[in-house]
């Protein structure tokens, strides 16, 4: 049910796409990430700071793609949330020495220091290559490719990403969950 509701704007916008065309599907998009919002908040209590985030970016780049009649803004959006989303875990282990993947995932997992700080760069460099390779999709292919990689492309290489991490991780792990005495990273 929570990947539905994480999902649940990404798929509505590509639906109002196809059959209505861009502006209506980003009108779309701004209510389903409202709603979503709401939803999580009154479900849960509680909103992840990311989620705000999100909510911004989409109502920002989203109105402006309104007002302005450009599809520029919104071909903008995923890029400049992956570059935040990879530009926080890059500060937070730069400057505050903070690894935030592993705020995010050590009370589920534990592992070796050497570990979290590698999947941390792993996670940096992937929210980097893939507003950079939307930008590139965006500005290369026209709107209805751009949608349909947003959707099928993005999620497609996000689950490919997963895999691999969960491969890697799975290397230093024990059978009942717990960290491998001898991992390497």
């Amino acid at each position: 049910m929570k990947l539905l509701i994480d999902f649940f704007p990404i798929i509505l916008f590509f639906v109002a796409f196809k059959a209505w065309g861009i502006y209506v599907a980003t009108g779309v998009a701004i209510v389903a990430t409202i709603a979503q919002i709401a939803y999580i908040h009154f479900k849960h209590g509680k909103v992840e700071p990311m989620q705000w985030l999100s909510l911004g970016v989409i109502v920002l780049f989203g109105g402006a793609t309104l007002l302005a009649q450009s599809e520029t803004f919104i071909k903008w959006k995923p890029t400049v949330l992956y570059w935040l989303m990879g530009g926080a875990l890059l500060v937070g282990q730069l400057l505050f020495r903070k690894n935030f993947i592993q705020s995010l995932m050590g009370a589920q997992i534990e592992l070796p220091a050497p570990v979290w700080l590698k999947l941390n760069w792993a996670w940096t460099g992937f929210f980097s290559a893939m507003g950079v390779l939307n930008l590139w999709v965006a500005y290369n292919f026209d709107t209805d490719t751009w949608v349909n990689f947003k959707l099928f492309g993005g999620m497609g290489l996000m689950l490919a990403f997963v895999v691999a991490q969960a491969l890697y991780l799975s290397r230093h792990m024990k059978e009942d969950g717990t960290t491998a005495k001898d991992a390497q990273p």
